[in-house]
Protein backbone atom coordinates (compact mmCIF):
# COMPACT_ATOMS: atom_id res chain seq x y z
CA UNK A 1 0.00 0.00 0.00
CA UNK A 2 2.99 2.29 0.54
CA UNK A 3 3.46 2.52 -3.22
CA UNK A 4 -0.04 3.95 -3.58
CA UNK A 5 0.85 6.90 -1.37
CA UNK A 6 4.06 7.42 -3.33
CA UNK A 7 2.22 7.27 -6.64
CA UNK A 8 -0.36 9.77 -5.40
CA UNK A 9 2.34 12.19 -4.29
CA UNK A 10 4.19 11.77 -7.56
CA UNK A 11 1.01 12.78 -9.39
CA UNK A 12 1.10 16.29 -7.97
CA UNK A 13 2.74 17.79 -11.07
CA UNK A 14 -0.34 16.88 -13.10
CA UNK A 15 -2.62 18.47 -10.52
CA UNK A 16 -0.95 21.88 -10.21
CA UNK A 17 -1.86 24.20 -13.05
CA UNK A 18 1.03 26.19 -14.44
CA UNK A 19 0.61 29.90 -15.04
CA UNK A 20 2.19 32.91 -16.73
CA UNK A 21 5.21 33.22 -14.34
CA UNK A 22 8.23 31.68 -16.05
CA UNK A 23 9.21 29.92 -12.83
CA UNK A 24 7.42 29.18 -9.60
CA UNK A 25 8.58 27.36 -6.45
CA UNK A 26 6.56 25.65 -3.70
CA UNK A 27 7.40 24.18 -0.34
CA UNK A 28 5.64 20.86 0.33
CA UNK A 29 4.30 20.16 3.82
CA UNK A 30 2.73 17.00 5.27
CA UNK A 31 0.91 17.49 8.55
CA UNK A 32 2.80 20.78 8.92
CA UNK A 33 6.27 19.24 8.42
CA UNK A 34 8.38 20.09 5.35
CA UNK A 35 8.91 17.02 3.20
CA UNK A 36 9.98 18.46 -0.13
CA UNK A 37 9.91 21.02 -2.92
CA UNK A 38 8.02 21.59 -6.14
CA UNK A 39 9.20 23.65 -9.14
CA UNK A 40 7.16 24.73 -12.16
CA UNK A 41 8.59 26.40 -15.26
CA UNK A 42 6.69 27.58 -18.32
CA UNK A 43 8.10 28.65 -21.68
CA UNK A 44 6.51 29.70 -24.97
CA UNK A 45 8.32 29.20 -28.28
CA UNK A 46 7.30 28.48 -31.88
CA UNK A 47 3.62 28.69 -30.98
CA UNK A 48 3.94 26.01 -28.31
CA UNK A 49 3.67 26.15 -24.53
CA UNK A 50 5.99 23.83 -22.63
CA UNK A 51 5.39 23.27 -18.92
CA UNK A 52 7.94 21.44 -16.82
CA UNK A 53 7.11 20.52 -13.23
CA UNK A 54 9.50 18.78 -10.83
CA UNK A 55 8.72 17.32 -7.41
CA UNK A 56 11.25 16.05 -4.84
CA UNK A 57 10.16 14.50 -1.54
CA UNK A 58 11.59 12.71 1.48
CA UNK A 59 9.52 10.42 3.72
CA UNK A 60 10.34 8.07 6.57
CA UNK A 61 9.00 4.59 7.19
CA UNK A 62 9.80 2.78 10.43
CA UNK A 63 13.11 4.62 10.59
CA UNK A 64 13.98 4.05 6.92
CA UNK A 65 14.24 7.14 4.72
CA UNK A 66 12.56 6.97 1.31
CA UNK A 67 13.34 9.53 -1.39
CA UNK A 68 11.11 10.04 -4.38
CA UNK A 69 10.57 12.51 -7.14
CA UNK A 70 8.98 13.09 -10.49
CA UNK A 71 9.36 15.37 -13.46
CA UNK A 72 6.58 15.95 -15.96
CA UNK A 73 6.84 17.95 -19.16
CA UNK A 74 3.74 18.86 -21.16
CA UNK A 75 3.83 20.36 -24.65
CA UNK A 76 0.65 22.07 -25.89
CA UNK A 77 -0.45 24.64 -28.40
CA UNK A 78 -1.06 28.19 -27.18
CA UNK A 79 -4.76 27.33 -27.36
CA UNK A 80 -4.22 24.46 -24.91
CA UNK A 81 -4.43 21.55 -27.35
CA UNK A 82 -2.23 18.63 -26.20
CA UNK A 83 0.77 17.71 -28.33
CA UNK A 84 3.04 15.54 -26.18
CA UNK A 85 4.14 14.77 -22.63
CA UNK A 86 6.94 13.06 -20.73
CA UNK A 87 6.67 11.72 -17.17
CA UNK A 88 9.64 10.46 -15.15
CA UNK A 89 9.08 8.93 -11.70
CA UNK A 90 11.96 8.15 -9.34
CA UNK A 91 11.51 5.98 -6.24
CA UNK A 92 14.63 5.19 -4.22
CA UNK A 93 16.82 4.70 -7.27
CA UNK A 94 14.14 3.07 -9.43
CA UNK A 95 13.07 5.11 -12.45
CA UNK A 96 10.14 4.73 -14.82
CA UNK A 97 9.53 6.86 -17.91
CA UNK A 98 6.31 7.40 -19.84
CA UNK A 99 6.32 9.40 -23.08
CA UNK A 100 3.25 10.19 -25.11
CA UNK A 101 2.50 11.88 -28.42
CA UNK A 102 -1.03 12.87 -29.38
CA UNK A 103 -1.80 12.25 -33.04
CA UNK A 104 -5.40 13.17 -33.73
CA UNK A 105 -7.55 10.70 -31.79
CA UNK A 106 -4.61 8.41 -31.02
CA UNK A 107 -2.07 8.48 -28.21
CA UNK A 108 1.31 6.91 -29.06
CA UNK A 109 2.99 5.69 -25.87
CA UNK A 110 6.53 4.63 -25.01
CA UNK A 111 7.24 3.30 -21.51
CA UNK A 112 10.60 2.39 -19.99
CA UNK A 113 10.66 0.50 -16.73
CA UNK A 114 13.28 -1.82 -15.32
CA UNK A 115 15.33 -1.59 -18.50
CA UNK A 116 12.45 -2.77 -20.67
CA UNK A 117 10.84 -0.58 -23.33
CA UNK A 118 7.26 -1.03 -24.50
CA UNK A 119 5.42 0.77 -27.30
CA UNK A 120 1.69 0.83 -27.77
CA UNK A 121 -1.23 3.01 -28.80
CA UNK A 122 -4.55 3.81 -27.19
CA UNK A 123 -7.37 6.25 -27.94
CA UNK A 124 -6.80 9.79 -26.70
CA UNK A 125 -9.70 10.65 -24.36
CA UNK A 126 -11.85 13.12 -26.27
CA UNK A 127 -11.57 16.56 -24.71
CA UNK A 128 -8.79 15.59 -22.27
CA UNK A 129 -6.47 18.45 -21.29
CA UNK A 130 -2.93 18.84 -20.02
CA UNK A 131 -1.61 21.63 -17.78
CA UNK A 132 -2.05 24.69 -20.03
CA UNK A 133 -5.41 23.46 -21.29
CA UNK A 134 -6.68 23.14 -17.71
CA UNK A 135 -5.50 26.67 -16.91
CA UNK A 136 -7.28 28.07 -19.97
CA UNK A 137 -10.45 26.16 -19.04
CA UNK A 138 -10.33 27.91 -15.68
CA UNK A 139 -9.89 31.30 -17.34
CA UNK A 140 -12.91 30.69 -19.58
CA UNK A 141 -15.06 29.68 -16.61
CA UNK A 142 -14.00 32.71 -14.56
CA UNK A 143 -13.75 33.16 -10.81
CA UNK A 144 -17.23 34.39 -9.91
CA UNK A 145 -18.16 32.76 -6.58
CA UNK A 146 -20.41 29.76 -7.16
CA UNK A 147 -19.07 29.02 -10.64
CA UNK A 148 -18.99 25.30 -11.42
CA UNK A 149 -17.25 23.69 -14.36
CA UNK A 150 -15.76 20.32 -15.29
CA UNK A 151 -12.79 19.22 -17.36
CA UNK A 152 -10.99 16.00 -18.19
CA UNK A 153 -7.57 16.17 -16.50
CA UNK A 154 -5.18 13.81 -18.28
CA UNK A 155 -2.72 12.14 -15.88
CA UNK A 156 0.53 11.19 -17.69
CA UNK A 157 1.62 8.90 -14.84
CA UNK A 158 -1.54 6.77 -15.07
CA UNK A 159 -2.48 7.36 -18.73
CA UNK A 160 -6.10 8.15 -18.04
CA UNK A 161 -8.26 11.26 -17.80
CA UNK A 162 -10.60 11.42 -14.80
CA UNK A 163 -13.13 14.22 -14.72
CA UNK A 164 -12.36 17.07 -12.38
CA UNK A 165 -15.20 19.16 -10.95
CA UNK A 166 -14.27 22.72 -9.98
CA UNK A 167 -16.36 24.94 -7.69
CA UNK A 168 -15.21 28.53 -7.17
CA UNK A 169 -15.57 30.20 -3.76
CA UNK A 170 -15.40 33.81 -2.56
CA UNK A 171 -11.92 35.43 -2.42
CA UNK A 172 -9.94 34.90 0.77
CA UNK A 173 -6.83 36.41 2.31
CA UNK A 174 -4.17 33.66 2.34
CA UNK A 175 -0.94 33.84 4.33
CA UNK A 176 2.01 32.67 2.24
CA UNK A 177 5.72 32.54 3.13
CA UNK A 178 6.19 35.68 0.98
CA UNK A 179 3.27 37.57 2.51
CA UNK A 180 -0.52 37.74 2.47
CA UNK A 181 -2.37 37.50 -0.87
CA UNK A 182 -6.04 37.70 -1.87
CA UNK A 183 -6.91 34.51 -3.79
CA UNK A 184 -9.98 32.64 -4.98
CA UNK A 185 -10.49 29.14 -3.53
CA UNK A 186 -11.44 26.39 -5.97
CA UNK A 187 -12.81 23.12 -4.58
CA UNK A 188 -11.67 20.34 -6.90
CA UNK A 189 -12.94 16.76 -7.00
CA UNK A 190 -11.00 14.35 -9.17
CA UNK A 191 -13.11 11.32 -10.10
CA UNK A 192 -10.63 8.51 -9.54
CA UNK A 193 -11.99 4.95 -9.92
CA UNK A 194 -13.47 3.74 -6.66
CA UNK A 195 -13.34 6.97 -4.69
CA UNK A 196 -13.09 10.67 -5.60
CA UNK A 197 -10.00 12.64 -4.56
CA UNK A 198 -10.78 16.07 -3.16
CA UNK A 199 -8.42 19.05 -3.25
CA UNK A 200 -8.61 22.76 -2.62
CA UNK A 201 -6.58 25.24 -4.64
CA UNK A 202 -6.21 29.01 -4.21
CA UNK A 203 -5.61 30.85 -7.48
CA UNK A 204 -5.22 34.39 -8.77
CA UNK A 205 -6.93 35.98 -11.78
CA UNK A 206 -4.50 34.23 -14.17
CA UNK A 207 -5.37 30.82 -12.63
CA UNK A 208 -1.93 30.64 -11.04
CA UNK A 209 -2.01 28.25 -8.08
CA UNK A 210 -0.42 29.70 -4.91
CA UNK A 211 -1.69 27.14 -2.42
CA UNK A 212 -2.98 23.58 -2.73
CA UNK A 213 -4.24 21.23 -0.01
CA UNK A 214 -5.41 17.62 -0.12
CA UNK A 215 -6.07 14.95 2.52
CA UNK A 216 -3.63 12.03 2.69
CA UNK A 217 -4.32 9.25 5.20
CA UNK A 218 -5.91 11.46 7.78
CA UNK A 219 -3.41 14.32 7.51
CA UNK A 220 -3.15 17.32 5.19
CA UNK A 221 -0.70 17.69 2.34
CA UNK A 222 -0.03 21.36 1.52
CA UNK A 223 1.84 23.17 -1.24
CA UNK A 224 2.68 26.83 -0.59
CA UNK A 225 4.22 29.15 -3.19
CA UNK A 226 7.47 30.73 -1.99
CA UNK A 227 10.96 31.59 -3.24
CA UNK A 228 13.60 29.02 -4.15
CA UNK A 229 15.48 29.29 -0.86
CA UNK A 230 12.28 28.54 1.05
CA UNK A 231 11.29 25.63 -1.21
CA UNK A 232 14.70 23.96 -1.15
CA UNK A 233 15.38 24.41 2.58
CA UNK A 234 16.22 21.17 4.46
CA UNK A 235 13.36 18.72 4.82
CA UNK A 236 12.06 17.66 8.21
CA UNK A 237 10.81 14.28 7.07
CA UNK A 238 7.62 12.60 8.23
CA UNK A 239 6.81 9.02 9.21
CA UNK A 240 3.28 9.18 7.88
CA UNK A 241 3.18 5.40 7.51
CA UNK A 242 2.81 5.05 11.26
CA UNK A 243 -0.65 6.55 10.84
CA UNK A 244 -1.69 3.70 8.56
CA UNK A 245 -1.39 1.05 11.29
CA UNK A 246 -4.70 -0.29 12.65
CA UNK A 247 -4.68 -1.52 16.24
CA UNK A 248 -6.07 -5.03 16.68
CA UNK A 249 -8.55 -5.34 19.58
CA UNK A 250 -7.16 -8.76 20.51
CA UNK A 251 -4.38 -11.25 19.82
CA UNK A 252 -5.08 -13.62 16.93
CA UNK A 253 -3.53 -17.06 17.24
CA UNK A 254 -2.05 -19.05 14.33
CA UNK A 255 -4.93 -21.50 14.67
CA UNK A 256 -7.52 -18.74 14.32
CA UNK A 257 -5.72 -17.23 11.34
CA UNK A 258 -5.72 -20.65 9.66
CA UNK A 259 -9.53 -20.61 9.62
CA UNK A 260 -11.93 -17.68 9.33
CA UNK A 261 -12.00 -14.37 11.21
CA UNK A 262 -14.76 -11.78 11.33
CA UNK A 263 -13.80 -8.11 11.75
CA UNK A 264 -15.94 -5.14 12.70
CA UNK A 265 -14.59 -1.95 11.09
CA UNK A 266 -15.79 1.64 11.33
CA UNK A 267 -14.67 4.81 9.59
CA UNK A 268 -13.13 7.44 11.83
CA UNK A 269 -14.89 10.02 9.67
CA UNK A 270 -18.62 9.34 9.46
CA UNK A 271 -18.89 11.44 6.30
CA UNK A 272 -16.48 9.12 4.43
CA UNK A 273 -17.77 5.53 4.65
CA UNK A 274 -15.51 2.56 4.05
CA UNK A 275 -15.91 0.63 0.79
CA UNK A 276 -14.17 -2.76 0.80
CA UNK A 277 -14.29 -5.30 -2.03
CA UNK A 278 -16.12 -8.63 -1.88
CA UNK A 279 -13.75 -11.41 -2.98
CA UNK A 280 -13.74 -15.20 -3.01
CA UNK A 281 -11.97 -14.99 0.35
CA UNK A 282 -13.67 -11.96 1.84
CA UNK A 283 -17.34 -11.28 2.56
CA UNK A 284 -18.37 -7.69 3.30
CA UNK A 285 -21.62 -6.71 5.05
CA UNK A 286 -22.77 -3.26 6.15
CA UNK A 287 -24.58 -2.88 9.47
CA UNK A 288 -25.31 0.79 9.92
CA UNK A 289 -21.95 2.57 10.31
CA UNK A 290 -20.15 -0.73 10.86
CA UNK A 291 -18.58 -2.87 8.15
CA UNK A 292 -18.45 -6.58 8.97
CA UNK A 293 -15.66 -8.31 7.06
CA UNK A 294 -15.37 -12.10 7.20
CA UNK A 295 -12.07 -13.42 5.81
CA UNK A 296 -11.57 -17.11 4.97
CA UNK A 297 -8.12 -18.57 4.49
CA UNK A 298 -9.51 -20.98 1.89
CA UNK A 299 -11.22 -19.30 -1.05
CA UNK A 300 -14.65 -20.40 -2.24
CA UNK A 301 -16.47 -19.28 -5.40
CA UNK A 302 -18.66 -16.31 -4.47
CA UNK A 303 -19.58 -14.95 -7.86
CA UNK A 304 -16.49 -12.80 -8.41
CA UNK A 305 -15.82 -11.69 -11.97
CA UNK A 306 -13.85 -14.15 -14.04
CA UNK A 307 -10.48 -12.92 -15.28
CA UNK A 308 -10.40 -10.75 -18.35
CA UNK A 309 -7.85 -10.85 -21.14
CA UNK A 310 -5.67 -8.26 -19.43
CA UNK A 311 -5.30 -10.47 -16.35
CA UNK A 312 -3.16 -12.84 -18.43
CA UNK A 313 -1.07 -10.25 -20.28
CA UNK A 314 2.10 -8.32 -19.40
CA UNK A 315 1.92 -4.64 -18.50
CA UNK A 316 4.36 -1.93 -17.47
CA UNK A 317 4.64 -3.34 -13.93
CA UNK A 318 4.17 -7.06 -14.57
CA UNK A 319 6.52 -7.75 -17.49
CA UNK A 320 5.60 -11.41 -17.79
CA UNK A 321 7.02 -11.80 -21.31
CA UNK A 322 10.50 -10.51 -20.40
CA UNK A 323 13.08 -13.32 -20.80
CA UNK A 324 14.34 -12.91 -17.22
CA UNK A 325 10.81 -13.22 -15.81
CA UNK A 326 9.96 -16.21 -18.03
CA UNK A 327 13.16 -17.96 -16.93
CA UNK A 328 12.36 -17.40 -13.25
CA UNK A 329 8.80 -18.69 -13.74
CA UNK A 330 10.02 -21.92 -15.33
CA UNK A 331 12.66 -22.30 -12.63
CA UNK A 332 10.05 -21.79 -9.91
CA UNK A 333 7.38 -24.12 -11.35
CA UNK A 334 9.74 -26.92 -12.34
CA UNK A 335 7.87 -29.94 -13.64
CA UNK A 336 4.54 -28.98 -12.01
CA UNK A 337 1.56 -28.78 -14.36
CA UNK A 338 -1.31 -28.26 -11.93
CA UNK A 339 -2.01 -24.48 -11.66
CA UNK A 340 -2.40 -24.57 -7.87
CA UNK A 341 0.88 -26.42 -7.39
CA UNK A 342 2.57 -24.04 -9.82
CA UNK A 343 1.43 -20.99 -7.86
CA UNK A 344 2.41 -22.61 -4.55
CA UNK A 345 5.88 -23.19 -5.96
CA UNK A 346 6.02 -19.62 -7.27
CA UNK A 347 5.07 -18.30 -3.84
CA UNK A 348 7.80 -20.33 -2.11
CA UNK A 349 10.35 -19.43 -4.79
CA UNK A 350 9.78 -15.67 -4.53
CA UNK A 351 9.95 -15.84 -0.73
CA UNK A 352 13.50 -17.23 -0.91
CA UNK A 353 14.53 -15.42 -4.11
CA UNK A 354 14.10 -11.91 -2.64
CA UNK A 355 16.97 -12.17 -0.21
CA UNK A 356 17.16 -8.54 0.90
CA UNK A 357 13.88 -7.78 2.69
CA UNK A 358 14.25 -4.01 2.44
CA UNK A 359 11.84 -1.19 3.29
CA UNK A 360 13.99 1.26 1.36
CA UNK A 361 12.84 0.30 -2.14
CA UNK A 362 10.34 2.87 -3.33
CA UNK A 363 8.49 0.69 -5.84
CA UNK A 364 10.06 -1.76 -8.26
CA UNK A 365 8.42 -3.51 -11.18
CA UNK A 366 8.58 -7.29 -11.53
CA UNK A 367 11.44 -7.07 -14.03
CA UNK A 368 13.45 -4.85 -11.71
CA UNK A 369 12.92 -7.32 -8.87
CA UNK A 370 13.95 -10.20 -11.13
CA UNK A 371 17.21 -8.36 -11.82
CA UNK A 372 17.73 -7.03 -8.31
CA UNK A 373 15.92 -9.22 -5.75
CA UNK A 374 15.21 -6.83 -2.90
CA UNK A 375 12.21 -5.04 -1.48
CA UNK A 376 9.22 -5.49 0.77
CA UNK A 377 5.67 -6.78 0.25
CA UNK A 378 5.00 -4.86 -2.95
CA UNK A 379 8.06 -6.26 -4.68
CA UNK A 380 7.08 -9.80 -3.59
CA UNK A 381 3.52 -9.27 -4.85
CA UNK A 382 4.36 -7.96 -8.32
CA UNK A 383 6.94 -10.69 -8.90
CA UNK A 384 4.50 -13.46 -7.86
CA UNK A 385 1.85 -11.97 -10.15
CA UNK A 386 4.25 -11.65 -13.08
CA UNK A 387 5.59 -15.20 -12.71
CA UNK A 388 2.03 -16.49 -12.61
CA UNK A 389 1.19 -14.70 -15.85
CA UNK A 390 4.38 -16.03 -17.42
CA UNK A 391 3.01 -19.52 -16.67
CA UNK A 392 -0.32 -18.71 -18.36
CA UNK A 393 -2.24 -18.14 -15.11
CA UNK A 394 -4.42 -15.05 -14.64
CA UNK A 395 -3.21 -12.95 -11.71
CA UNK A 396 -3.81 -9.63 -10.02
CA UNK A 397 -2.36 -7.65 -7.11
CA UNK A 398 -4.18 -6.88 -3.87
CA UNK A 399 -3.46 -4.02 -1.50
CA UNK A 400 -4.81 -4.20 2.03
CA UNK A 401 -3.93 -4.87 5.65
CA UNK A 402 -2.19 -7.84 7.26
CA UNK A 403 -2.07 -8.83 10.91
CA UNK A 404 1.31 -8.51 12.64
CA UNK A 405 1.99 -9.53 16.26
CA UNK A 406 4.65 -6.80 16.25
CA UNK A 407 5.75 -4.06 13.85
CA UNK A 408 8.01 -1.01 14.32
CA UNK A 409 7.69 -1.11 18.10
CA UNK A 410 3.91 -1.65 18.04
CA UNK A 411 2.17 -4.85 19.13
CA UNK A 412 -0.94 -6.50 17.69
CA UNK A 413 -1.51 -4.27 14.66
CA UNK A 414 -2.67 -4.54 11.07
CA UNK A 415 -0.13 -3.03 8.68
CA UNK A 416 -0.47 -1.92 5.03
CA UNK A 417 0.40 -4.90 2.88
CA UNK A 418 0.29 -6.26 -0.66
CA UNK A 419 -0.05 -9.77 -2.05
CA UNK A 420 -1.10 -11.55 -5.25
CA UNK A 421 -4.17 -13.49 -6.36
CA UNK A 422 -4.44 -16.14 -9.08
CA UNK A 423 -7.49 -17.59 -10.84
CA UNK A 424 -7.45 -21.28 -9.95
CA UNK A 425 -10.28 -23.82 -9.92
CA UNK A 426 -12.86 -21.15 -10.73
CA UNK A 427 -11.97 -18.76 -7.93
CA UNK A 428 -9.46 -16.06 -7.04
CA UNK A 429 -6.96 -17.48 -4.53
CA UNK A 430 -4.32 -15.45 -2.67
CA UNK A 431 -0.58 -16.05 -2.42
CA UNK A 432 1.64 -14.06 -0.07
CA UNK A 433 5.37 -14.54 -0.54
CA UNK A 434 6.34 -11.74 1.83
CA UNK A 435 4.78 -13.51 4.82
CA UNK A 436 4.21 -17.20 5.53
CA UNK A 437 1.39 -17.31 3.05
CA UNK A 438 -2.16 -16.04 2.95
CA UNK A 439 -4.35 -16.43 6.04
CA UNK A 440 -7.43 -14.90 7.63
CA UNK A 441 -5.33 -12.03 8.92
CA UNK A 442 -5.44 -10.39 5.48
CA UNK A 443 -8.07 -7.72 4.76
CA UNK A 444 -8.33 -6.63 1.12
CA UNK A 445 -8.90 -2.92 0.50
CA UNK A 446 -8.51 -2.82 -3.28
CA UNK A 447 -7.59 -5.01 -6.23
CA UNK A 448 -5.67 -4.06 -9.38
CA UNK A 449 -3.18 -4.98 -12.05
CA UNK A 450 0.07 -3.99 -10.35
CA UNK A 451 -0.08 -0.37 -11.47
CA UNK A 452 0.16 1.71 -8.27
CA UNK A 453 -2.35 4.19 -9.69
CA UNK A 454 -5.12 1.60 -9.55
CA UNK A 455 -5.14 1.48 -5.75
CA UNK A 456 -6.28 4.94 -4.76
CA UNK A 457 -9.53 3.50 -3.37
CA UNK A 458 -7.55 1.47 -0.85
CA UNK A 459 -5.15 4.31 -0.10
CA UNK A 460 -8.05 6.60 0.72
CA UNK A 461 -9.07 4.30 3.57
CA UNK A 462 -5.66 4.23 5.24
CA UNK A 463 -5.61 6.29 8.41
CA UNK A 464 -9.45 6.22 8.55
CA UNK A 465 -10.06 2.65 9.75
CA UNK A 466 -10.81 1.67 13.31
CA UNK A 467 -11.18 -2.00 14.22
CA UNK A 468 -13.79 -2.63 16.93
CA UNK A 469 -13.73 -6.43 16.98
CA UNK A 470 -11.88 -9.43 15.58
CA UNK A 471 -13.39 -12.83 16.35
CA UNK A 472 -13.08 -16.35 14.95
CA UNK A 473 -15.92 -17.04 12.52
CA UNK A 474 -17.60 -20.08 11.07
CA UNK A 475 -16.13 -21.13 7.74
CA UNK A 476 -19.67 -21.50 6.40
CA UNK A 477 -20.49 -17.79 6.69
Amino acid sequence: MRRCLLALLLALPALVRAAPPEQQWFTVLLDGRKIGSFESTRTIADGKVETRQALDLTLDRAGVRVTLGSTETATETKAGQPIAFRSVSRLSGSESVIEGTVEGDTLRIVTRNGGAEQRRSQPWPKGALLVEGLRLAGLRAGLAPGTRYTALAFQPSSLDAPEILNIVGAPEGIDLPGGRKSLSPVEQTLAFPGVPMKMRAWVDADQTVYKLTMPVMGVELTLLACDRACATAPNQGSDVFDRTLVAAPRTLSPGQLAGSVRYALVAREASKPLELPDTDEQRVERRGDTILVTVHRKARPRGEDKPGKDDYLPNDWLQSKAPEVVALAQRAAGDARDPLVRMQRVEAFVRSFIRNKSLGVGYASALEVARNPEGDCTEHAVLVAALGRALGIATRVVDGLAYAPGFAGREQVFVPHAWAQAWIDGRWQSFDAALRGFDAGHIALSVGNGDPWRFYAGLDMLGRIEMRAAEPASATR
